[in-house]
C-alpha cells in the first residue's frame, strides 16, 4: 500500500492479515521510490505484468467529493481527478 490516509493504513495494518487468508494478498509497503523503481515500474506496465486499478474518476470541480470517497474508505483502487 502507498499513500492512502490514516484509516486505510490502520484498516490495512489491522484487516490485513485477515484479508490475506483469502485468494488475494494484501501487503504493506513503505519505500521512497527512486528512478530506478520507477523504470522497473514502467517496464513492468508497459508488458502488462501490472495494471493500476482505478476505481473511480471525478472531475476537477468534484475534488471535495473525491476526498470524501477516499477518507471514508469506499475506494478499492486508484481515484483519478480529471482536469
Amino acid at each position: 500500500m502507498t499513500g492512502g490516509s490514516n484509516r486505510q493504513l490502520t484498516d490495512a495494518l489491522l484487516l490485513g492479515p485477515l484479508l490475506s487468508m483469502r485468494r488475494q494478498q494484501v501487503g504493506n509497503v513503505l519505500v521512497k521510490p527512486s528512478q530506478a523503481d520507477l523504470l522497473v515500474l514502467k517496464d513492468l506496465c508497459e508488458a502488462g505484468k501490472v495494471r493500476p486499478v482505478i476505481d473511480r474518476r471525478f472531475p476537477l470541480s468534484e475534488v471535495p467529493a473525491a476526498v470524501r470517497y477516499l477518507e471514508d474508505g469506499h475506494a478499492r483502487g486508484k481515484v483519478v481527478i480529471s482536469i
